[in-house]
């Protein structure tokens, strides 16, 4: 009766017996059911926290130009630009196109063509063009073109009008690099037919606040902290 004693001292350097203790599928649907029963029950507070943190802080005060954030064509910001030209925040507004291609900031005639038409429609009265380079990361390397352009036209403050959902991430880019020139920005958020309250009633509301959610993360966790200070060009960054 020694030996199997023997052979165990042996092989406890070798292996060893472990005993495991696994949950049953009852109580893996059951969590899982109760996780979905919490977020239903919460989802009037948690879904509107979302929205909200994708919108900037409202600031309106002088400045010397209105900038309509034209990265999507959406005629309410030409409303709103037209709004604030009217009492008095600023006399310019400049519009923000993209290039027709990766390699020139010359907009193409049909998106100069659009932006008219909608200024137009809107109102606005005269506007200037701020053309940007569309290479990826767009939203910082429109920022970086947009401070080359109020640089030499000497503007040391500007009331930025974005989207709703983009705000939060527009005003995170403009305050590191217009800010960080020295520039005085200001954000307005716009806001459409989908707001912070109403976003989860359609799938385009949906759609909208997952993929803004997901741009906001990507540019605060990797382009701001290991690109906003890259020695690479907007033209050679990709």
């Amino acid at each position: 009766m020694r030996e199997p004693a023997t052979t165990s001292r042996w092989t406890r350097h070798l292996v060893y017996r472990a005993e495991r203790t696994k949950t049953t599928w009852k109580v893996r649907i059951g969590s899982v059911v109760l996780v979905v029963f919490v977020l239903w029950l919460t989802s009037g507070w948690w879904t509107q926290a979302v929205a909200r943190g994708l919108v900037c802080d409202a600031s309106l005060a002088p400045s010397d130009a209105i900038l309509v954030e034209n990265f999507d064509p959406d005629y309410l910001l030409f409303e709103r630009a037209t709004e604030l030209r009217r009492t008095g925040v600023a006399a310019r507004v400049l519009v923000l196109i993209g290039g027709a291609g990766p390699s020139t900031q010359e907009p193409s005639e049909v998106d100069l063509g659009t932006v008219q038409v909608m200024a137009t429609i809107a109102r606005t009265g005269a506007i200037e063009i701020v053309p940007f380079r569309a290479v990826e990361p767009i939203t910082l390397n429109a920022a970086r073109d947009v401070q080359r352009f109020f640089e030499r036209e000497h503007i040391r403050s500007v009331t930025v009008v974005t989207p709703l959902f983009r705000s939060r991430r527009s005003a995170l880019i403009s305050a590191a690099t217009l800010g960080r020139a020295g520039i005085a920005v200001r954000c307005d958020p716009v806001q459409g037919l989908i707001g912070v309250n109403t976003w989860t009633r359609s799938w385009d509301g949906i759609q909208n606040v997952v993929e803004q959610w997901l741009k906001l993360q990507y540019y605060r966790l990797y382009v701001l902290p290991f690109r906003l200070n890259s020695d690479e060009s907007p033209a050679k960054t990709s």
